[in-house]
């Protein structure tokens, strides 16, 4: 027989998760219904975003200078 707990059971015992978990588990679960061609090229991309240094402020060339 299964144990059939509610929602309401489970949050009382545990409390709400954090609007960073929900969104987490959105993620995942999007990211679980691509193919894994899609999945391959969103961790590549993950991947790239991670290493890249970060640009500099107002662009490539540093930050903006008037004229």
């Amino acid at each position: 027989m299964k144990n059939r707990t509610t929602a309401s059971e489970v949050s009382a015992t545990l409390g709400f998760p954090s609007s960073e978990t929900v969104q987490g588990l959105r993620l995942w679960r999007a990211f679980l219904k691509l193919s894994p061609s899609q999945r391959s090229e969103v961790l590549a991309l993950v991947e790239q975003l991670a290493t890249d240094p970060a640009p500099l402020p107002g662009g490539l060339s540093g930050p903006l200078e008037p004229r």
